[in-house]
């Protein structure tokens, strides 16, 4: 194999072309003067006169004297200031630097101070008018062009074409030379030239067509999203005429109904036309956002939830021993005061590092059955067995001699201090003792920070403030208090176990996280992340509701058995006791900080460990029944299992909760169009500026209404923002038609269409493109009336003369629903698009695979498969290649060899030869543009080849040594392998099912 070190070199030169405008004067010339001569000697002046005397500023000057070559201008930290002095009746002119005088003040009488006064704002007026006038007679860039003819004077209401453009425009050039010296490439194709051009464009015209119509565009080269560059052109019509106005580009349709909002964020053509009484309003358009609403109440946001039973909080919160899972019910009977008698003191917790931070790491081991009693000690090693004989409490709660592991790994396997000896040493008690299950070492594990998650002392579990992937470790070490004497499982990072020496822990979650094993019970599956902080008691509303199949809705109760009529908060101890934590049940959630919430991580805690299991069960006490609600594969499946389990995943959480109260709601949009915001209290429409600010820009409304606040009102938002990401085609066409009886009532009528066209006739199931027409009607009548005044002045002690008025609007809308034809006319949508969504990952890539390690459990075919730290583990090694040929020696190119190039029976032989798509898939259609063949992984065995790292030489108890030319002897004993490793961890999740091999 020869390497060839590939250098390159890149060379670009670039001319950056701008227009610059340089103004300024100058003056060249020779300063000839007879004040200046070369003499020997210094005369002496005794003029006393400058030749360039310098004039000193006038004390009442109207503007700074101008700056002419060597007269600079004043610096701008010198003030002017006037005083009027009352006793003298003068006016005092004062120049300062900051608090001091730069020079003495000067007076004048009043009626100097009146003619300087006059004299200066006429200066001043003069000079504005000087300067307005040069701005006005300044060519533009674009100059004015003049259309002749009567009837563009009568279409646009003038001849005169104004366009104005500002903004900036940069343009590159470049030229780029890439060369790379490479002897495998011809030297004429070694140096590769290239023009590198690139611009830049920030442009704003305002332009203007006559009197009536406007063009304003915005264009930006490097705007993130299309919406950020707008145009419009807009016609508007004089008083007389029945076309109002015409809008072309980004244009929008606000209505005053609240059935009927209307839309805005539209790009299409909008015409507004008058007939007399009538007006009518047009429009044909793209839509371009997305509706949404929020609702708050009392400045409080409320927000709707509903949260699957199978949903849990997965590999988040995690008990510390099987002790406090196994005492977890008991201690919450009283979910007031909970009955544990344990304080956790101490703890440190150690994860899989798969950060760059290397401060807080050390190498551990952790052990399941550590610290813990049977009958929960796994393992089936007659040395890591229960430690009999200790007296009570020591035979009862966890620590590190409540087995003999923690003692051997001490005493007869203390070797597992140093890393690199711990896979030979727990080598020796497998298939009993399986790493991944029984134990797990982690080099160089990270140290979380008190920061990184929370315990709970008295209960003995503790949550993560980041779930745990499927292939990462959690191992802790922990001190607790009870019946007066402190318990430890577990070593401490100070316990005088120094670094690079390995901490013995216990082990919480493994990468082998199966339902069979102690560590799934250690997982907590009983609370639920509502995906919120700083939860509030205020307004909180939970319940807990199952899916009637006979109805088709929700209950909150089980229609049958024992617990009959009993809503299911009280069957699962989330209701017993009332808002003054007295012991009586009033049908509404238990919160109790720390035992059912978790207020500042937004969390519900379940009082039992398997609410919609055993609690359930035991309260059905029916084994037809059990078999029918119970939902126990939440509990002994894994989580992707249990949420497949249709015939008994229907518990749903649901509720609400109510936000921190305020008078800013955040409507969660930025850049909203103008009028695109509603906002209604009870039902009626606020107005903005008087009962709420809208910032646009940050969408975010302001409520300023304060008795809106104060009295609850709810508050329903309505808002269109730009639809950044969908691509998805939506027309909307409308009209609006408004007929003004008079100025006091008038009678309208609203018909929008609107149509979406999918990108492909494959649709999920509620995402099926709509075509819906809207139509609607709405009356207003309002008249000012003085009874109602005149009514309230009989009021004692009350009397006003304010005009009254009474306003009356109605309105109603229907919606006419439809699907566009595109997924034809019954309307299909996929439930499960099962072709769409499989997902294949491609094992062929030749470098992702590496030599494979001796296969371990199998110790008929591999028994050195456990001396890895000696030279006989790779004696039966065998040569194994992998490669994948290059299709360019199968082209008779010059790149070709000449010993394959036109040898027809080499080219064609299995071995060699190109696999096409067509060989395997005979229906298939290739795309145009993609390759029709398919890259094929070989692999070489040769048995009676020397494999790497094989360094057998004569007959053993391992191998059969090797022949005398060098041959592996007995051949059928050799093996050759191949690893690589999947990114993908959790199978489970991502439901890979099976590995396909396709051999010729």
């Amino acid at each position: 194999m020869k390497l060839a070190r590939i250098f390159k070199r890149e060379y670009t030169l670039y001319i950056l072309i701008s227009m610059l405008a340089i103004c300024g004067n100058g003056h060249a010339g020779e300063l000839i003067s007879d004040y200046y001569q070369f003499q020997d000697t210094l005369r002496i002046d005794t003029t006393g006169k400058l030749p360039f005397p310098f004039k000193d500023q006038p004390a009442f000057g109207h503007t700074p004297k101008d700056s002419v070559n060597i007269f600079l201008n004043k610096p701008d930290n010198i003030n002017y200031e006037i005083e009027y002095d009352a006793e003298t009746g003068q006016y005092i002119f004062y120049e300062k630097v900051g608090k001091l005088n730069y020079r003495l003040p000067q007076t004048m009488t009043l009626d100097n101070y009146i003619d300087y006064d006059f004299e200066k704002s006429v200066k001043e007026y003069w000079k504005q008018r000087s300067n307005l006038h040069y701005l006005e007679q300044r060519e533009s860039l674009i100059p004015k062009l003049t259309i002749g003819g009567e009837a563009f004077n009568r279409i646009f209401g003038g001849n005169v074409v104004n366009i104005q453009p500002q903004g900036y425009v940069e343009v590159s050039f470049g030229y780029q030379m890439n060369s790379t010296e490479n002897p495998a490439i011809p030297e004429r194709l070694r140096k590769v030239p290239a023009f590198d051009f690139d611009e830049k464009i920030q442009m704003n015209v305002m332009g203007q067509i006559g009197t009536k119509m406007n063009m304003r565009v915005n264009y930006n080269t490097e705007a993130t999203f299309d919406y950020e560059n707008k145009m419009n052109l807009e016609y508007t019509g004089d008083e007389d005429e029945i076309i109002k106005r015409i809008e072309a580009g980004n244009v929008s349709l606000p209505l005053n109904g609240t059935l009927i909002t209307g839309a805005s964020n539209l790009f299409g053509v909008k015409a507004e036309m008058q007939f007399g009484r009538l007006t009518l309003t047009t429009l044909f358009s793209q839509h371009k956002g997305e509706t949404q609403t929020v609702e708050t109440e009392g400045g409080a946001q409320i927000t709707n939830f509903e949260i699957s039973a199978a949903d849990y909080d997965a590999n988040r919160h995690f008990f510390l021993s099987q002790y406090f899972r196994d005492n977890y019910d008991k201690w919450l009977q009283n979910t007031a005061v909970p009955l544990s008698s344990v304080t956790i003191n101490k703890i440190e917790i150690w994860v899989t590092n798969k950060s760059s931070n290397f401060n807080e790491s050390r190498n551990i081991i952790a052990f399941q059955d550590l610290g813990e009693h049977d009958p929960h000690i796994f393992n089936e090693i007659p040395d890591f067995q229960e430690n009999y004989g200790l007296p009570y409490p020591e035979n009862v709660f966890p620590h590190n001699n409540a087995n003999q592991l923690y003692q051997e790994m001490n005493s007869t396997y203390n070797g597992i201090r140093d890393s690199r000896q711990i896979t030979s040493i727990m080598s020796q008690f497998s298939p009993g003792f399986v790493g991944g299950q029984d134990f797990e070492k982690v080099d160089q594990a990270r140290k979380l920070s008190p920061s990184e998650y929370t315990i709970n002392e008295r209960l003995g579990y503790i949550s993560l403030n980041t779930a745990l992937n499927a292939d990462e470790v959690l191992a802790v070490a922990f001190s607790y208090t009870s019946s007066g004497k402190i318990f430890q499982v577990g070593e401490f990072s100070t316990d005088g176990v120094e670094a690079p020496q390995t901490l013995v822990l216990k082990l919480i979650k493994g990468t082998n996280l199966s339902p069979g094993l102690p560590t799934w019970d250690l997982m907590m599956k009983n609370i639920y992340n509502l995906d919120t902080y700083q939860l509030t008691n205020d307004e909180f509303i939970l319940n807990i509701v199952y899916q009637n199949d006979s109805t088709g809705t929700y209950i909150n109760y089980l229609p049958e058995g024992r617990i009959k009529g009993h809503i299911l908060l009280e069957v699962m101890n989330l209701d017993k006791l009332n808002k003054q934590l007295d012991p009586y049940k009033d049908g509404i959630f238990d919160y109790i900080e720390g035992i059912t919430v978790n207020s500042g991580k937004g969390r519900i805690i379940f009082p039992v460990l398997e609410p919609f299991g055993k609690v359930l069960a035991d309260s059905l006490q029916d084994p037809v029944l059990i078999g029918k609600y119970v939902f126990s594969s939440l509990y002994d499946s894994t989580q992707i299992m249990a949420a497949q389990d249709a015939e008994h995943n229907k518990f749903r959480l649901v509720g609400s909760y109510k936000g921190a109260a305020g008078s800013d709601i955040a409507l969660g949009a930025l850049n909203l169009a103008q009028g695109s915001v509603k906002v209604s209290a009870g039902g009626r429409e606020l107005i903005e500026n008087i009962d709420y600010t809208v910032d646009y820009t940050l969408g975010q409304v302001r409520i300023i209404n304060q008795a809106l606040l104060e009295a609850g009102t709810p508050i329903r938002v309505s808002t269109e923002s730009e639809d950044l990401f969908t691509m998805q085609r939506k027309t909307l066409l409308g009209t609006h038609a408004n007929y003004a009886f008079s100025d006091n009532f008038n009678v309208g009528a609203t018909a929008l269409y609107m149509h979406e066209r999918p990108l492909t006739q494959k649709v999920n199931y509620g995402e099926d493109p709509i075509s819906n027409l809207m139509v609607g009607f709405d009356t207003r009548w309002a008249k000012e009336n003085m009874l109602l005044t005149k009514l309230v002045d009989l009021l004692p002690f009350y009397s006003t003369k304010t005009p009254s008025s009474i306003d009356f609007e109605a309105e109603v809308a229907q919606l006419i629903p439809g699907h566009s034809n595109v997924i034809e006319k019954s309307g299909n949508a996929y439930i499960d698009d099962f072709e769409g969504t499989k997902t294949s990952i491609d094992l062929k890539a030749r470098q992702s695979w590496v030599l494979a390690s001796t296969p371990q459990f199998q110790e008929n075919i591999f028994p050195e498969a456990n001396l890895n730290n000696a030279l006989e583990y790779g004696f039966n090694r065998a040569l194994l290649a992998w490669y994948i040929i290059d299709p360019l020696l199968l082209r008779n190119t010059s790149l070709t060899p000449n010993h394959i190039k036109n040898d027809k029976n080499q080219q064609s032989n299995h071995f060699v030869r190109e696999v096409f798509e067509q060989e395997i898939f005979p229906a298939k259609e290739t795309p145009r543009g993609e390759p029709t063949n398919i890259p094929v992984l070989d692999l070489a065995f040769y048995p009676s080849e020397r494999g790497p790292y094989n360094y057998d030489t004569r007959p053993g108890i391992f191998s059969a040594g090797i022949n005398s030319d060098g041959t592996l002897a007995d051949p059928q004993s050799r093996w050759g392998g191949i690893m690589r490793s999947i990114e993908t961890s959790d199978f489970e999740t991502s439901n890979i099912e099976f590995i396909e091999f396709w051999m010729m």
